[in-house]
């Protein structure tokens, strides 16, 4: 019903940049809460960054400064601009769709398929 195309990861080198973004599509009407979340090796999933329908935002502890999540709500569409990113930023970041209103009803915890995002020297 949603499908969420994330795009964006590489390699880059420490104190580097890179920008995110995931378009969801499918029969969508509007989605609220969008996120991303990253993983690595060994590693449980953590939250990055939210952002609400009303561009509310919450950031980890430890990118706060750095990440800046934003969203076009007109292209059904999240971005994460990562700056001065480190070695241990290095993950897969996921986004994901915590709920959206569908022509058939809701649904909800849409996840994209990740994007490896490498930042070593």
């Amino acid at each position: 019903q949603v499908q969420l195309v994330e795009s964006g990861g590489g390699l880059v080198q420490p104190g580097g940049s890179l920008s995110l973004s995931c378009a969801a599509s499918g029969n969508i009407i509007n989605i609220s809460t969008m996120g991303w979340y990253r993983q690595a090796p060994g590693k449980q999933r953590e939250l990055v960054a939210t952002i609400t329908r009303s561009f509310g935002v919450n950031y980890l502890d430890s990118v706060k400064g750095r990440f800046t999540i934003s969203r076009d709500n007109a292209k059904n569409t999240v971005y994460l601009q990562m700056n001065n990113l480190k070695p241990e930023d290095t993950a897969v970041y996921y986004c994901k769709v915590d709920g959206a209103r569908l022509t058939t009803g809701w649904g909800r915890d849409y996840w994209g398929q990740g994007t490896q995002v490498t930042v070593s020297s």
